[in-house]
């Protein structure tokens, strides 16, 4: 289940990409990312790896950035998310 809404959020976050920043399947595509990342690793393991100490500019970033795409902002929050998974995963 956790691989497919992985993929499924993906699919979402290019295709809203490709549609000029579509701001709703954006959102959906980072919603279905997050919950399949939390079926495939677990509630507890997901929690501890964004909020570490050193990784916490990355996940204000990227969290912040989902934020803004839900707010309906999908350039500025796609931006920040992008930020956000460079410093995370860096």
């Amino acid at each position: 289940i956790g691989v497919g809404l992985v993929g499924f959020g993906l699919f979402f976050i290019l295709f809203g990409m490709l549609l000029y920043f579509d701001s709703v399947l954006l959102a959906f595509g980072n919603i279905l990312f997050l919950s399949g990342l939390v079926f495939i690793i677990g509630f507890r393991r997901t929690f501890t790896f964004f909020f570490q100490r050193p990784k916490l500019k990355g996940t204000s970033f990227f969290l912040g950035g989902v934020l803004v795409v839900l707010m309906r902002w999908p350039l500025l929050g796609m931006l920040l998310e992008a930020y956000g998974f460079i410093i995370l995963f860096r």
